[in-house]
């Protein structure tokens, strides 16, 4: 992966701290491929965005990932901390079939792709008030082909989709999209008691970069006060040359 340079990496944060959510994980995403169209990446299967952001994760704080959680037992509450592997988890990509996911159940045959962002954005804005179940309105967006006892089902059936055939859809695209949600399962080494964790890599290395571009800032500010140059000047100079330059301005 080509790192994307610091000036790239500060506007990035700059447009993500108007942002939230799906946004800013389509920013992250740009930042990881940056020659990709934003339509691509809105139509990327979940667990490809996700290996791209381990990737640039990799690429910008290195391997190691360390995590906090707390025990979810309430009288525990004890705090957990535990390792990821970032390289691990960017090879971890999608392996959908190249003619779809093929589900058959009941009276049911169907062929449906693997959800990605646009799906779930899609979604999560349109979901109507009266009840309809999220899984519903994310297979049928998801359905490729549809036939129900031999015919070709209607809008209307493949929007009302069985349970069982909704199970089936979700069990296909966990096999084929295994990176797509990653969830673990943590002991408390206080009670003992197993704590579901999932990690979001988009608000995770959100957190990382934010953090990255105020103190990156906080050394412009200081190297352009002592010695006069601009941010872009800075900006060029390696990280290496940053740090000692300000090594030579805290012993003046």
């Amino acid at each position: 992966m080509t790192v994307t340079g610091p000036a790239e990496l500060l506007a990035t944060w700059e447009a993500g701290l108007a942002e939230q959510g799906a946004a800013r994980a389509l920013l992250l995403h740009r930042a990881a491929r940056p020659g990709a169209a934003p339509d691509t990446l809105s139509a990327a299967p979940l667990g490809e965005r996700a290996a791209d952001l381990f990737a640039l994760r990799r690429a910008l704080f290195g391997d190691r990932m360390e995590v906090t959680l707390a025990c979810t037992v309430p009288a525990c509450g004890a705090a957990m901390e535990f390792e990821l592997d970032a390289a691990e988890l960017a090879a971890t990509r999608p392996r959908p079939p190249a003619d779809g996911l093929r589900v058959a159940e009941g009276e049911w045959t169907l062929c449906f792709r693997l959800p990605a962002p646009a799906d779930l954005a899609a979604v999560a804005a349109a979901r109507p008030p009266d009840g309809t179940d999220a899984r519903r309105l994310l297979a049928a967006r998801c359905a490729l082909t549809a036939r129900r006892a031999g015919r070709e089902a209607t809008a209307e059936e493949v929007a009302q989709l069985p349970d069982p055939v909704l199970k089936r859809f979700a069990e296909a695209a966990e096999a084929a999209d295994p990176g797509a949600e990653l969830t673990l399962e943590i002991a408390c080494p206080e009670c003992g008691a197993a704590t579901p964790a999932e990690l979001d890599i988009a608000a995770y290395l959100w957190t990382e970069l934010d953090a990255w571009a105020r103190d990156l800032l906080l050394d412009v500010h200081l190297l352009a006060s002592a010695y006069g140059w601009s941010e872009p000047e800075i900006l060029a100079l390696s990280p290496l040359r940053r740090r000692y330059y300000l090594e030579l301005c805290a012993d003046a």
